[in-house]
């Protein structure tokens, strides 16, 4: 969800024949990542009344992110620096006048003041709404095409991510079959145990019992098929949204914290050093597209 634009346009001010007609409309757009869309703009002031129609843009074009939107107009140099007429002065003197006979400690007006004065004097309002939308709409193009750019990236390093998963889910799965075997062998020892302390007389039913639930609560344990079924399923969807494309942020989050869930829970009936190595090796995998997924709209 991350980008950067930024576009300008020459625009010719109202009142043609005036000196300085030429201005300068300028929009920058920046994203980062946010888990729903906050819009900010920051407008000058002859652009305040075109907001509405600008979030109404941006929302149609963007879901996710932290958009910021600024958009400035500059007037040309030689409207600043041309010589304001004599009649021109004398209003712009009378007007002072008049305030500071209200108002005696406001400061005077500098040159500078006087010459922007002049220059905006008589000048007719000027409609921004075209050329405001028109620049806004390019630079959209141009941040969209930037955050698919992206997306692309993010997308192969993603797909690269659920290929090293499921080399480690399967190399999970033949452990499970092993570790039954090795309990069903302990199971066998307790029970002879359990024979040579009854010496020939009847096992007593305690002794039968407690290898019985010990065998059955192991076997229950360590049993992680599930898991590796369910985490196999979870990368299947990822993959799929992945090639859908559109809109899938959302969704992706919600795929890595069950992934994340899955892996957990791996690790917690782990019965053998080499499920703990899995399970940690899947968990480093899942927080890097975890971090990644959040620059996904």
């Amino acid at each position: 969800m991350t980008g950067y634009a930024s576009v300008q346009l020459g625009v010719a001010a109202a009142g043609e024949g005036r000196p300085g007609n030429a201005r300068r409309l300028g929009l920058e757009i920046r994203s980062v990542n946010s888990r729903f869309l906050d819009l900010s703009l920051r407008l000058s002031d002859e652009l305040r009344a075109q907001e509405p129609a600008l979030r109404a843009l941006l929302t149609q074009r963007l879901k996710r992110g932290k958009v910021e939107v600024r958009a400035f107009v500059d007037s040309d140099e030689s409207a600043i620096l041309a010589e304001p007429t004599p009649r021109l002065l004398q209003r712009v003197g009378a007007v002072q006048d008049a305030v500071r006979s209200w108002l005696p400690d406001a400061a005077p007006l500098s040159v500078a003041e006087a010459l922007r004065l002049c220059a905006n004097a008589g000048a007719p309002e000027q409609d921004w709404s075209e050329p405001v939308l028109e620049l806004a709409q390019r630079a959209l193009d141009d941040m969209v095409a930037a955050r698919m750019r992206e997306g692309e990236r993010l997308a192969a390093m993603l797909h690269d991510r659920l290929g090293q998963l499921r080399a480690l889910a399967g190399q999970a799965g033949p452990l499970v079959p092993q570790l039954v075997e090795q309990q069903r062998q302990r199971f066998m020892e307790r029970w002879k145990e359990a024979m040579q302390l009854a010496e020939g007389t009847a096992v007593p039913q305690a002794a039968q019992d407690r290898a019985l639930t010990e065998a059955t609560a192991f076997a229950i344990r360590i049993d992680v098929a599930e898991e590796i079924t369910r985490l196999q399923s979870h990368l299947e969807e990822i993959e799929r949204l992945l090639k859908k494309g559109g809109e899938v942020g959302k969704r992706l989050d919600f795929l890595i914290q069950e992934l994340h869930r899955e892996a957990n829970t791996l690790g917690s009936k782990s019965a053998a050093m080499e499920l703990t190595r899995i399970s940690v090796d899947m968990k480093v995998l899942i927080e890097q597209m975890r971090e990644q997924v959040q620059n996904i709209e």
